[in-house]
């Protein structure tokens, strides 16, 4: 549904300073996509004040610190692993879903770790995930059209008219059931769930089917015996074996929720998003002179930028210009969605184009939204191979134009469903149907993702190891 937001906005601008050519509110001013206009106006600018006038989720010190580690990445000295749901849901917020999500995350990231020798950023869709753009504004149920589902921060998956309406409350509602995420993922990060010294936290029986166990028992074994030898040969133990920094990220689709937790800190210049720690710009919303573009054009967090086709290239170049005027490094993500069968036809003139803009980006694969399609049965689904294709192509077109493919950005869940056929263990179209649970785009399992880590692993090693 698109909307002139100057038309519809319902927050009070007033306060702006007149002379300010930037502020959490300037979007406010451009034309807007993907997000539908709320009904009660009055109802929004309660709901937006209070959450502006609630404690910030995270802080300037650890978007900064995730901003240095992007810069290494740009510079070839680590990679980004960034998964987790494609829509989170409020009723999903239980500790075992979180669990689950941040344990899939970990055992990947040490995979990857231990394959390649590198340094990992481990970046979570979560904690903040909550509205999807949709190719349609609308459908038909039982003959009643009504808006589309568009994350339970704008609205309800319910059918029904009343349920589909933008909802204000469901603002607050995002960042309670975001706070609460975060409050126990640091809980488990911090003392005790990332212990690498509790060799039964890595559960081994379920990839007893899968060609890459005994490369995965290896693994885990090589990891314990050089802790043992480390802890034998040191007094002391070591603490950062208990801990792992995990940061946050979610896609700044509604902006009223963003906007509403992008403040200034003392001391320091600028505006920083303190919602999450990285915020990324989508396919349908990369308009130059456009509400998204203008609000992340001055925020201090690193930024993702989604480009698959159709895009215009120049177009393209003239956002992250924008975005990041100064070049700086870790700023930008741009996380390529091409496709299996674009990536060689579109991906290498990209490549040029930043090299030869002198942009420091940090390269990232997203190899599922190009992958999707929709079974005789109408499941919407991906297949394992597409995935695994689209990141074999990425890399080795990377390869050729000296690059570096310094990320991967996944949809993935650390639960047992089936959502994407595939893998080791051959899930068919068939069995879809034992364990689908995504309200919107189908998910790697965690088995899936396991088998992807290693696999990831492998290309990395075959174009960087030296």
């Amino acid at each position: 549904m698109k909307q002139k937001a100057k038309e519809e906005n319902p927050i009070n601008t007033k306060s702006l300073n007149s002379d300010q050519t930037w502020s959490p509110l300037s979007w406010s001013e451009k034309p807007i996509k993907q997000l539908p206009p709320y009904p009660d106006t009055a109802d929004l600018e309660r709901t937006y004040n209070e959450l502006k006038s609630l404690p910030p989720l995270i802080t300037s010190w650890e978007i900064e610190a995730l901003k240095s580690k992007l810069a290494d990445v740009s510079q070839g000295k680590g990679f980004l692993l960034q998964g987790g749901d494609c829509a989170e849901t409020f009723d999903a917020c239980t500790a075992p879903k979180i669990v689950n999500m941040l344990k899939v995350m970990l055992q990947m990231s040490f995979i990857l770790v231990h394959e390649m020798g590198t340094p990992i950023v481990r970046v979570g869709r979560i904690a903040g995930q909550y509205a999807k753009p949709r190719s349609k504004d609308s459908e038909i149920i039982d003959g009643v059209e009504m808006l589309n589902y568009r994350g339970d921060l704008i609205n309800s998956f319910e059918p029904n008219k009343e349920a589909r309406t933008p909802d204000p409350q469901r603002l607050i509602m995002a960042y309670e059931k975001a706070a609460l995420t975060l409050n126990f993922l640091r809980a488990l990060a911090d003392e005790g769930f990332a212990d690498l010294q509790h060799p039964e936290q890595w559960e081994l029986d379920f990839m007893q089917n899968n060609e890459y166990y005994k490369d995965y028992e290896a693994m885990v074994n090589s990891i314990n015996k050089a802790i043992n030898f480390m802890e034998t040969i040191t007094p002391n133990s070591f603490n950062t074996l208990h801990k792992v920094d995990i940061y946050t990220s979610h896609e700044a689709l509604n902006l009223y929720y963003d906007s509403a937790q992008t403040r200034q800190v003392p001391r320091k210049p600028g505006f920083f998003n303190l919602s999450g720690h990285m915020v990324w710009l989508g396919n349908r919303t990369k308009q130059l002179d456009g509400a998204h573009v203008e609000y992340l054009s001055g925020i201090k967090n690193p930024i993702g930028i989604k480009v698959g086709p159709p895009f215009d290239m120049d177009e393209t170049m003239s956002i992250i210009d924008k975005l990041n005027p100064n070049h700086e490094a870790g700023k930008i993500v741009l996380i390529t969605r091409m496709g299996t069968d674009e990536v060689e036809k579109s991906l290498p003139k990209f490549i040029q184009k930043i090299k030869h803009s002198g942009h420091p980006v940090v390269w990232s694969c997203d190899p599922m939204h190009g992958n999707t399609f929709a079974t005789e049965s109408n499941v919407k689904t991906r297949r394992f191979n597409d995935i695994l294709e689209e990141i074999k192509s990425t890399f080795a077109v990377h390869r050729t134009e000296g690059s570096y493919l310094g990320g991967v950005h996944l949809e993935l869940t650390g639960d047992n469903v089936t959502e994407c056929v595939g893998g080791a263990n051959g899930l068919n179209e068939a069995g879809l149907g034992t364990n689908y649970e995504t309200y919107c785009d189908p998910r790697l399992n965690y088995e899936q993702s396991l088998e992807m880590a290693f696999l990831v692993a492998k290309e990395w090693n075959k174009s960087y190891r030296s």
